[in-house]
């Protein structure tokens, strides 16, 4: 007896909630924002998101406000902020702030691109993105300070001091206009602000001329 094929049934794939698919758009933009900055376009967002281009005005009522969500996620301060909370306390000032500076660089050299991109946008959009982040700079700062906090007989500097600098210079070693990419490790930052740049006397490794 002859069997006719069974036809396969095609699997209807759920519907994303609007939220669902607002989110799955903003997550395909930041590594394009990260490649093409603020001149990415809304085809190539659509592409690699899987959508239609029409799907993303569907969620979002223009490019700026896209790009400002994805911004937005990528400056969220949640997950570095717990990677700071987890460094040990117990442990000698030196490494807690090797570790700080270690999560911190990892953070701003992932993001290096997208702060360029912030302050490329039209002046008020950009003011609100700048205010954002200097605001999650500050967070950020205060979280190292706690760290440091509990050594401040060490210090000849304040905590909160000390945590502006170490910031800073992480931000300052991942901009290749002010330095050279690649030029300070979390190591490199902590010898900085802990041993200055002098060669001690029984340094017989030399440094730089």
């Amino acid at each position: 007896m002859n069997q006719q094929p069974v036809r396969a049934r095609r699997r209807r794939v759920p519907a994303l909630s609007p939220d669902e698919r607002r989110a799955a758009i903003v997550a395909a933009t930041i590594p394009l924002l990260r490649t093409h900055g603020a001149a990415v376009t809304t085809k190539q967002i659509a592409e690699a998101a899987g959508v239609a281009e029409g799907t993303i005005f569907g969620v979002f009522p223009d490019k700026a406000s896209l790009i400002l969500a994805a911004l937005g996620t990528a400056f969220d301060q949640e997950t570095v902020l717990r990677d700071l909370d987890a460094i040990d306390r117990q442990a000698p000032l030196r490494k807690r702030m090797r570790d700080a500076a270690a999560v911190l660089l990892r953070r701003f050299e992932s993001n290096v691109q997208l702060m360029m991109v912030a302050r490329t946008l039209p002046m008020e959009t950009g003011r609100r993105q700048v205010e954002q982040l200097m605001e999650g700079r500050r967070v950020l700062t205060e979280a190292v300070e706690a760290l440091i906090e509990p050594d401040r007989a060490l210090l000849r500097r304040s905590p909160a001091t000390t945590a502006g600098m170490l910031v800073l210079l992480v931000i300052a070693s991942v901009r290749p206009e002010l330095a050279e990419p690649g030029e300070l490790d979390a190591d490199g930052v902590v010898a900085v602000l802990l041993d200055g740049l002098l060669v001690r006397p029984t340094d017989t490794t030399g440094g730089d001329a």
